[in-house]
């Protein structure tokens, strides 16, 4: 993503260690690299396809990381790719990326407003008929009304038309008042309801592709997945509790008991 900051020691700290080896690691990798589980698992000698899987997974949880499968230019192919954010994302900024937004590097110096397509359509009446030519302010002052036709659907050229068509031949003694009558008078019907845009990303389950809307994948995993990294993370909890000096007393007394017992043949 090209609105972080460079890379700082800590940037991963908040994680348990797999998770920020792996999100080290994708962190330095080229743009465009292979980031899916077996890429990675061949790539780095750590962790393999399982702990890769599940460590995906983890940085998913935690706003690192979506997958999201879209067309690929005009064509009807949609290819899946997996995008990673030093930073960790909220579930609005990832809904936001995945209506087709974009994070773009600021402009590093002030860049003067391009004019709005309603005022260019305005001061181009004027070299279209001379007896309707506006100022700047004339511009200016029209430019809500004329936005308002362009809203409704109408080209530039269409707005430009009906400002030159058929003026009075006797001239036309103000043309600001002129095309503010003919704006207001002549305002095309508003267009009728169009259906939802469709988003340009699908977003996936990180840990098995299941596609969904952002609301049934928290974290970006699916119900299953999310389950499964729950039981992982007790796991890994469990195998790190310390026992009581009693507690240990108590199971060499077991594990010595159970020596003793002469071992039974299965057959």
């Amino acid at each position: 993503m090209t609105d972080e900051g460079p890379r700082r020691r800590g940037d991963f700290g908040h994680l348990p260690e797999r998770e920020a080896y792996l999100a080290a690691y994708i962190d330095r990798l080229p743009e465009g690299a292979a980031i899916d589980v077996k890429s990675l698992a061949k790539a780095q000698p750590m962790y393999g396809q399982a702990a890769v899987r599940a460590g995906l997974n983890g940085l998913s949880a935690v706003g690192h990381l979506r997958r999201f499968t879209e067309p690929r230019g005009e064509s009807s192919q949609w290819v899946t790719y997996t995008y990673f954010s030093r930073t960790a994302r909220d579930a609005a900024w990832w809904a936001w990326f995945r209506a087709g937004g974009a994070v773009e590097q600021p402009a590093s110096e002030p860049v003067r407003p391009a004019r709005s397509a309603a005022y260019r359509a305005l001061a181009m009446v004027g070299a279209a008929d001379h007896r309707m030519m506006l100022s700047h302010a004339d511009c200016e002052e029209l430019e809500a009304l004329a936005g308002e036709w362009l809203a409704r659907g109408v080209s530039v050229a269409h707005v430009v038309r009906e400002l030159t068509f058929r003026l009075p031949p006797e001239g036309v003694r103000c043309p600001r008042e002129f095309a503010r009558k003919r704006l207001v008078d002549k305002v095309p019907p508003e267009p009728a309801p169009r259906p939802a845009p469709r988003a340009r990303r699908i977003m996936l389950c990180t840990g098995c592709d299941t596609p969904g809307e952002p609301e049934d994948l928290p974290g970006g995993l699916c119900r299953r997945c999310r389950s499964e990294g729950e039981s992982e993370a007790r796991g890994r909890t469990a195998q790190w509790v310390a026992l009581t000096p009693a507690e240990v007393h108590v199971w060499a007394g077991r594990l010595r008991q159970a020596a003793r017992v002469p071992e039974r043949s299965s057959r």
